[in-house]
């Protein structure tokens, strides 16, 4: 099913309900989902051929909420989309090299930001786990697909999807132009890999960039008097 292309930057939206900080959520409902996940635990979650790495990784993942199409296709993907899954959903349409080796980077239970890209109100919406490492990208093979791509084969491969589930989303957004700001010179997210490469559409979080932006994400959300909504 293809659909989310993550290439250009820009949108988002809000929400209600329950608050929690979203630092220490992800990590008090990890153990718990490792044995209720369709795909964590289980022998095709992991990749051997994904390098591992100690502990928890961060990303920040584009895609477009907004109608577009490709191919007569709506490549459209939201929050609220992947809220609204029974089951992971892989991450397709990923036809840059670039955001391609951050997708083969990955590992089971790494998280990501869900960032709203290309529309009204671009930012970061919500969150996501990693539940199965990177596998072929079967959409590239399917002539007439929206990201149909005839160099990429079953024996070789080229472009890569990984599964993920849906975590949080936000009570509030946080705004690009909230990203640009704390990302000046002397900022907290001065070095942040999205606002350097900004067309990069899988892009690294450091540990300390993912602690401030989950931390802004409450006080927005205790300032709206709002409660971020869960799995």
């Amino acid at each position: 099913m293809p659909r989310k292309r993550k290439t250009k930057d820009e949108s988002q939206e809000s929400a209600p309900k329950r608050r929690r900080s979203s630092r220490q959520a992800s990590k008090e409902e990890q153990k718990g989902r490792e044995e209720t996940s369709p795909a964590a635990g289980s022998n095709t979650a992991v990749n051997p051929e994904a390098p591992r790495h100690d502990g928890e990784w961060y990303w920040l993942m584009k895609a477009e909420p907004e109608p577009r199409f490709e191919n007569g296709v709506d490549v459209s993907f939201s929050i609220d989309d992947l809220r609204a899954k029974t089951e992971p959903e892989g991450w397709d349409g990923i036809r840059a090299y670039a955001a391609r080796n951050n997708l083969r980077k990955m590992n089971v239970h790494d998280k990501s930001f869900f960032y709203h890209s290309n529309c009204k109100e671009p930012g970061i919406v919500g969150i996501m786990e990693i539940v199965k490492e990177f596998s072929p990208d079967e959409t590239a093979l399917i002539p007439g697909a929206p990201y149909y791509d005839p160099a990429s084969t079953k024996e070789n491969p080229r472009w890569s999807v990984v599964h993920v589930e849906f975590r949080r989303k936000f009570a509030v957004p946080i705004p690009l132009r909230e990203l640009r700001e704390l990302g000046k010179p002397g900022g907290v997210l001065e070095n942040m890999q999205m606002l350097k490469q900004s067309r990069l559409s899988v892009s690294r979080v450091s540990e300390s960039e993912w602690a401030a932006l989950c931390r802004l994400a409450d006080e927005k959300a205790a300032e709206a008097g709002l409660e971020h909504v869960d799995a």
